[in-house]
């Protein structure tokens, strides 16, 4: 079993949802999730977190299918390539639902031979075929959760998950 790493990032939830989240990133691990969560200042009410983890290749879909049930959560959730895997990166937010998007080593969204050749087949019009390129490139999901990214740098700790066997 190949592993991997990446991070979790809450971006906001609601304080209600915060033990639900650690149970369910526990649950992907099979290791308790102690976050350390603080005040979202972007959004009255809401806490973030973030960790680092440790697991099988595959454990970032695993986290996102595991949180994405939540609606008043907003997260992402990334995956280092391997040898033999794409990084990944997932992001969510109420209004936009999941985007998923295979990630460079360092960090730059992939996007597809297919998936550019469909959509210079379904968007003659510049402004449509913008729209559509910005959405594979996950421009939306960017737009929005800037906002909480910039509230939250303030150099939090990051802690380490670690699947054990």
């Amino acid at each position: 079993m190949e592993t991997t790493r990446g991070v979790v990032h809450i971006h906001s939830a609601p304080s209600a949802l915060c033990p639900h989240i650690e149970w369910a990133i526990g649950g992907v691990f099979g290791v308790p999730a102690e976050l350390t969560w603080r005040p979202q200042p972007a959004e009255r009410g809401a806490y973030r977190a973030e960790t680092g983890w440790h697991g099988p290749v595959g454990s970032a879909a695993r986290l996102a299918s595991a949180m994405k049930r939540w609606e008043r959560v907003r997260f992402e959730v990334t995956e280092d390539a391997t040898a033999s895997s794409e990084g990944v990166r997932y992001s969510y937010t109420p209004g936009l639902g999941i985007f998923q998007a295979p990630v460079s080593r360092n960090g730059d969204i992939l996007v597809h031979e297919d998936r550019l050749r469909a959509a210079l087949l379904r968007h003659r019009d510049p402004a449509d075929l913008r729209a559509a390129l910005d959405d594979l490139l996950g421009v939306p999901w960017d737009t929005e959760l800037d906002v909480f990214r910039a509230a939250a740098d303030d150099g939090a700790p990051v802690r380490w998950l670690y699947r054990v066997g």
